[in-house]
């Protein structure tokens, strides 16, 4: 069973930066796919970045501005999100999907870009 605890939302003016943090619990290192999504109000859940094959996968819409990384010995992912726009406004979500092909989700942190 594995646990995902998102932290690091909040409020940020257009062109500033978050990092958010999701912290694993259970076994977590034979993974076949973890990330981070995000659901904005009326809009499906969308793919943000992603650990997966051993490469990693982002967004257009973020790419150059937003980077996955992590800690294995604290297990914990993260994501920093710079130059942030009104458009990413959404809750993010911290995804894993294990060896055996079961998915698990955190349950949220809302980030809003605004003025």
């Amino acid at each position: 069973q594995v646990t995902l605890v998102e932290s690091g939302g909040g409020l940020v003016q257009p062109g500033g930066s978050l990092r958010l943090s999701c912290a694993a619990s259970g076994s977590i290192f034979d993974f076949n796919a973890m990330g981070w999504y995000r659901q904005a109000p009326g809009k499906e859940r969308e793919l943000v970045a992603r650990f997966i094959s051993r490469t990693t996968e982002y967004a257009d819409s973020v790419k150059g501005r937003f980077f996955i990384f992590r800690d294995n010995a604290k297990k914990t992912l993260y994501l920093q999100m710079n130059s942030l726009k009104p458009e990413d406004t959404a809750v993010y979500y911290c995804h894993l999907e294990n060896y055996y092909r079961i998915n698990f989700w955190g349950q949220g942190t809302q980030v809003t870009v605004s003025s």
